[in-house]
């Protein structure tokens, strides 16, 4: 297998350059790019970037275009945008398999929690390109939420990697109890104080959230 991935990453990368004059001629200041997304398109022909919020999208097609030019890594989103129908699907199954909720919530969230239904959850392959993510992809609001899920960002502002999905709602719980309250109701947790909280002094990175792209939902 590795020899397989070693050899379809070398020629997706040789067919990426002869791509990059036709990229030109569409959109000169983007070419590399371009032939960049149109490359890794053909080597994952799978993928399904619709229903990703547009900051998103933005930030994963431009990270990986600079993991692919810089450091010749191939990144491929597995899962991305799913619609509360396809979540809600996915944890009935995962409930059923593992025999509670409880259980279940530590691989996949309910709709109603789900970052992948709000279009800000990506799912990557392969391991060195999640890794890659995981070194680099804070630079562009990306971050891996969860210890148990190499492969599983998230668009956001830099979280506290919880061990697994259903530690938010348990941190969520227990920070109400602190005067902390959970900003977005997405997979991973990022606290602000209450308004009715007593303030220690610390100030939020955004000092109003709608300043953030990132709290588009």
């Amino acid at each position: 297998m590795a020899i397989k991935a070693h050899v379809l990453a070398t020629v997706t990368r040789l067919v990426a350059v002869p791509l990059v004059p036709i990229a030109f001629c569409r959109a000169p200041g983007r070419a590399r790019f371009l032939a960049c997304q149109w490359a890794l398109g053909l080597r994952f022909p799978a993928e399904d970037l619709r229903g990703l919020m547009p900051d998103a999208l933005a930030a994963f097609t431009h990270a990986r275009a600079e993991a692919f030019w810089r450091d010749g890594q191939l990144i491929g989103l597995t899962s991305g945008y799913r619609d509360a129908a396809e979540q809600h699907r996915i944890f009935t199954e995962q409930v059923r398999r593992t025999g509670s909720v409880s259980a279940a919530r530590r691989r996949v969230l309910p709709a109603e929690e789900s970052g992948h239904v709000r279009g800000l959850a990506l799912d990557v392959r392969p391991a060195e390109g999640a890794r890659w993510f995981d070194q680099h992809g804070g630079r562009y609001g990306l971050y891996r939420v969860y210890d148990n899920e190499w492969w599983h960002f998230e668009y956001t502002v830099e979280p506290v990697r919880l061990p697994h999905p259903d530690a938010a709602a348990r941190l969520s719980e227990h920070g109400a109890a602190y005067g902390l309250a959970q900003v977005y109701g997405n997979e991973s947790w990022h606290g602000e104080l209450r308004p009715d909280a007593v303030d220690d002094g610390c100030t939020p990175m955004y000092a109003d959230p709608a300043e953030d792209p990132r709290m588009r939902l």
